[in-house]
């Protein structure tokens, strides 16, 4: 039987698609999509193995284009607190990629950096999460932090600020 998510996204490629009519059966379950205008219907029927061999009733469902089938959760992102004066020594080390933030290697360590730490161009100063991979984050310039922008386990995003570091 097909999971839910791949309903959906089955749903999502045939409201794109220039076909009206779609069906799939696979070891006694079937599913045909059909589209009507602005909508896509969806049958889908699964085959009980049982000793009187009944079916289910078909569940039938009307599903608006795929964009408002599913609206996806919107995620609050925290905006880092805007520096009180631009100094031109302050440079900002930011985020090269969309991922989760960890001040640390892993949970029963300290923290990379803090504030007030000196470090080198090559120093590690996090890490980023991003697709399961852990990309250490290195300083790229010589100097102090001065601040710490992004909290633990925090979301970021590409090209956010996450340390200013004095140099």
């Amino acid at each position: 039987m097909l999971k839910i998510q791949e309903i959906r996204e089955l749903i999502k490629l045939i409201d794109q698609a220039s076909i009206d009519e779609f069906s799939y059966e696979h070891e006694g379950s079937k599913i045909k999509m059909k589209k009507h205008q602005n909508q896509t219907t969806v049958v889908s029927q699964t085959q009980v193995a049982e000793p009187v061999n009944q079916l289910q009733t078909p569940v039938q469902q009307a599903v608006q284009p795929a964009v408002q089938a599913a609206p996806a959760p919107v995620a609050k992102v925290e905006e880092p607190a805007p520096v009180k004066a631009e100094d031109p020594n302050l440079h900002k080390i930011v985020s090269p990629m969309v991922g989760t933030f960890y001040s640390a290697p892993n949970p029963e360590s300290g923290p990379f950096v803090k504030v007030g730490d000196k470090v080198n161009k090559d120093s590690v100063v996090c890490i980023v999460e991003a697709m399961k991979l852990f990309n250490e984050i290195e300083a790229e310039v010589t100097g102090e932090i001065v601040e710490i922008l992004v909290e633990n386990g925090q979301l970021v995003e590409y090209g956010q600020p996450m340390f200013l570091v004095k140099s």
